[in-house]
């Protein structure tokens, strides 16, 4: 009988041992969790929500030429821009309804898509910052307009490279709407086109645009093909 009562405070010390063993580990790990709930949101690779909006998402240029009624050409900068189909080849541009641009496409249903150079950026600056109500742009700047054969458009020579767009469809989209433009041409000094008559970026120098900071950024050198990239982004 003693034996046996020896035997189960044996036992009973064993699992209060064992008990506050267990604790202990668990406490170790809770220290654990906290530590690790102290990294940074940089340091855990968590992304930072910075809200549902538009001006923190950078941007191609466009220059876009129009004519107004009484035949003036007129020009303006968008950003809310890009490619929207392949077939028929075909882009988009987003105005606001206050823009001269605006009321100018809704009477030709046409416009172009006029891209620069960086060294013309001072231009697209200037030109997104007047109205076409009350400003003539064309002489302001000295540009050309020339006027295109297949829309009733100007686009702009000094400009490298051009599209000539016919409206197809007409989109409202909140505050803005959206033309969409077929286009019917492209036109491009020789000076920017490589092989097969596609643009060389290193000879056109684009630039893109942050509406955030309001600052235009050049667009640096290649990174590979794509081919060349798949390759070495396969982790297999």
């Amino acid at each position: 009988m003693f034996r046996k009562s020896i035997l189960i405070g044996i036992l009973a010390a064993l699992v209060v041992v064992s008990a506050g063993a267990m604790l202990v580990s668990s406490d170790g790990l809770a220290s654990m969790i906290v530590k690790d709930s102290s990294l940074s949101a940089e340091q855990a690779g968590e992304k930072t929500s910075i809200g549902a909006r538009t001006a923190v998402i950078p941007t191609p240029v466009w220059v876009i030429g129009s004519y107004d009624k009484e035949g003036r050409p007129n020009m303006m900068t968008s950003s809310w821009v890009g490619i929207c189909s392949s077939k028929p080849p075909a882009l988009m541009t987003c105005l606001r309804k206050a823009t001269y641009t605006h009321g100018n496409i809704m009477d030709k249903k046409a416009f172009t898509v006029n891209i620069a150079s960086e060294s013309l950026a001072r231009f697209a600056a200037f030109i997104g910052r007047v109205s076409g109500r009350d400003t003539e742009k064309f002489k302001e700047t000295g540009l050309t307009p020339v006027k295109s054969t297949l829309v009733e458009a100007p686009y702009i020579r000094e400009f490298p490279l051009v599209a000539e767009c016919r409206v197809i469809d007409i989109v409202e989209v909140g505050s803005h709407t959206m033309f969409i433009g077929e286009i019917m041409d492209i036109k491009a000094d020789p000076s920017i086109l490589g092989t097969r008559d596609y643009p060389v970026l290193e000879k056109l120098k684009p630039f893109v645009f942050s509406p955030g900071a309001s600052r235009f950024y050049s667009i640096g050198p290649s990174l590979g093909t794509i081919s060349e990239l798949a390759e070495k982004g396969d982790n297999k």
